[in-house]
């Protein structure tokens, strides 16, 4: 059964939640597909029973001690835009759509994802531009992250945050 896994991680995301679960987004999941679709709402409030969605088959949960066999299993990833959640659905080999928190102060998610996107690693939106996104995607065009280099995923990280490797300083400090 082809499947999408939405994650977001730690964080209370009900925007990505509710998004991806509306009608027009679990219709155009369907017309591309997909039939089932996992969610990982985290803190979130939002927790969509298993017959929210009319085009496919929904399961919900907050957190597990690995979400790596739902990541493994999935046909198409959609993550919020953490650091550590986007690293692991890279490594996963999935496709990755990666959905920005427009609404966070302070956030470098738009510069990481912005970067992952540039090189070919992943797509990404917000939720305000989530359902063009699906409509015009191209998985074809995404190029495999090299696995099993943090250091190049850290120092891919100070580059895309403009944290200069030889020093203390954060951005905005």
């Amino acid at each position: 059964m082809k499947t999408v896994f939405v994650t977001v991680g730690t964080t209370r995301f009900d925007e990505l939640i509710e998004s991806v679960t509306s009608p027009e987004v679990t219709q155009i999941l369907k017309a591309r597909g997909y039939e089932r679709l996992v969610l990982q709402v985290g803190r979130g409030t939002f927790v969509p029973d298993a017959d929210s969605c009319a085009h496919l088959s929904v399961e919900a949960f907050r957190f597990k001690d690995s979400i790596a066999e739902d990541m493994r299993q999935a046909d198409l990833i959609i993550s919020h835009a953490g650091a550590g959640s986007c690293l692991e659905a890279l490594g996963a080999g999935k496709p990755l759509l990666v959905v920005v928190n427009d609404k966070l102060m302070d956030n470098h998610q738009l510069e990481l994802a912005r970067q992952l996107h540039m090189d070919h690693h992943l797509l990404y939106c917000t939720c305000s531009t989530l359902i063009e996104t699906l409509k015009n995607m191209d998985l074809s065009v995404l190029q495999p992250f090299p696995p099993g280099q943090p250091k190049n995923f850290a120092d891919f990280l100070d580059k895309a945050l403009g944290i200069s490797p030889f020093s203390n300083e954060k951005p905005g400090i």
